[in-house]
């Protein structure tokens, strides 16, 4: 007879990789489904991941001088307008409210896509000298785009998302500001989520609508497909000339300031779930984790180990340790299953003999290895595992990303690489023209992810022409 299972199963991901991303989000309990297609309600555990990612880059930001604020939710499509590119990159996918209770607005409002149009409202109300600047804004708010397909946290039409605007004298300020903020993206994802990213920047068919320069991380995902993961955008002072921002520099003379925009998303939980996650559910990177460790009591019923158990909970709160007790009647067996759907790093299990022996049992999530550790010194030895897990979770996802990057020269290699290999990332020599990035696109079936220089392109040819290449592109199915 076969085994109960504890926990419902996870369709594998060898299987069929969108079913069990479904599957987790649901079986984890992250989200719910509502009536309005792609609003989703983020349920509790997943908002506490959410609300750790927010307190790790808000104190990121606020080092670097960043100040929150909080901007409109509606924006008038006259302000809209005023910023060409920006309003034709976004049309598609801009929701519209055109009735204020039952009458009809004169001017209709955009539900926010995204709010470089705000800002720059409100910077030419309150820049007028250099001596009000640099600003260095941001908020924390959610953005409405009305996607057609939609996947939880991959692709929503409402998401939750922080913006960084900045304004800035000189076009090099700015410049270092755009770059400054991808690097602490890749550096949060890199230390705080496990995740290796590619630091690069975006080719000109693909930056951001009104952007002089988009610059993107890039991770890989299980299944070989790209995720952008967070994006840097320099706007040199095109959005300052179109809504008159302007200030009165040194020499006295009114000139126009240089501005930047850059964000990251709740699709991080998908990138989390879709780098770390495996066949039993989640595996949640320590420094976002709800909860780092779960106290699982071995034979509850007997005298003396809840209360030990309690107290082994209150050591390693004292220790800074996300905890819980599950002293819930259900079976240790279920309870194992759980929290390994749950994805907690760390498991400890103590019983009757572990308590006699002045022991328990520590169980990594990451690699299920068991360890019997003394109870003495605990919350040390709790926080090592948890550095352990995490270094454990990043080494996996690098060497998946490694098995999955490719060299190639011609888009035969491509193909070929694709189809031998599977999925992932190619490193090829493009001529610069966007014409033969739409081609490679076509005939490989990869896009564009990032121009990555640091790999030289010298003696090469494009991989579509034939021609001299200009730069090493980072090509890639992508979610």
């Amino acid at each position: 007879m076969a085994e109960k299972k504890f926990v419902e199963e996870i369709t594998p991901m060898e299987e069929d990789f969108a079913q069990w991303y479904t599957d987790i989000v649901k079986k984890a309990e992250l989200i719910e489904y509502t009536s309005v297609k792609g609003c989703l309600v983020i349920r509790p555990y997943a908002y506490a991941v959410w609300e750790n990612i927010q307190k790790i880059l808000d104190g990121r930001f606020k080092e670097t001088g960043h100040e929150n604020v909080c901007m409109p939710m509606f924006i008038p499509e006259s302000l809209l307008q005023k910023e060409k590119d920006h309003v034709e990159g976004f049309a598609p996918e801009v929701a519209w409210v055109t009735m204020g209770g039952s009458e009809p607005l004169e001017d209709r409002l955009c539900v926010r896509p995204t709010s470089e149009t705000l800002f720059c409202e409100h910077y030419a109300n309150i820049i007028h000298s250099y001596r009000d600047l640099p600003k260095l804004y941001n908020q924390w708010v959610s953005v409405v785009r009305w996607e057609k397909t939609t996947r939880p946290f991959l692709r929503t039409r409402e998401f939750l998302w922080q913006e960084g605007h900045t304004i800035h004298a000189t076009a090099q300020e700015a410049i270092d500001e755009t770059v400054q903020m991808l690097n602490i993206y890749a550096d949060f994802c890199e230390k705080s989520l496990a995740i290796p990213v590619l630091k690069g920047r975006k080719t000109e068919s693909d930056k951001f609508a009104g952007a002089e320069a988009t610059y993107a991380i890039e991770a890989l995902m299980h299944d070989g497909k790209a995720l952008q993961a967070g994006t840097s955008h320099y706007f040199g002072d095109g959005f300052a000339k179109a809504f008159d921002i302007t200030y009165t520099n040194k020499e006295n003379k009114k000139v126009n300031p240089f501005q930047t925009s850059w964000g990251v998303t709740t699709r991080l939980i998908g990138a989390i779930i879709m780098t770390h996650g495996d066949n039993r559910g989640l595996v949640l990177p320590p420094d976002v984790a709800p909860v780092q460790a779960v106290i699982i009591p071995i034979a509850q019923h007997k005298e003396g180990v809840l209360e030990r158990c309690g107290a082994l909970k209150e050591e390693l709160l004292k220790a800074g340790i996300r905890v819980k007790l599950d002293d819930s009647d259900m079976s240790a067996g279920w309870k194992f299953s759980e929290y390994e759907m749950k994805g907690v790093p760390v498991r400890i299990e103590l019983g009757p003999r572990d308590i006699e022996a002045g022991n328990c049992v520590i169980v990594s999530r990451v690699t299920g290895e068991k360890t019997v550790v003394s109870l003495e010194n605990i919350g040390e030895t709790v926080k090592e595992a948890l550095v352990k897990a995490h270094d454990d979770m990043f080494a996996r996802a690098l060497a998946n990303r490694e098995a999955h990057t490719y060299r190639c020269d011609t888009l035969e290699e491509i193909a070929s690489a694709l189809a031998e290999k599977g999925d992932g990332f190619v490193y090829a020599p493009w001529c610069g023209d966007e014409e033969c990035e739409d081609e490679v696109k076509a005939k490989a079936g990869v896009g564009s992810r990032c121009i990555y220089d640091e790999i030289s392109v010298e003696g090469k040819k494009c991989v579509c022409c034939g021609k001299e290449a200009k730069h090493n592109v980072v090509w890639a199915k992508a979610y």
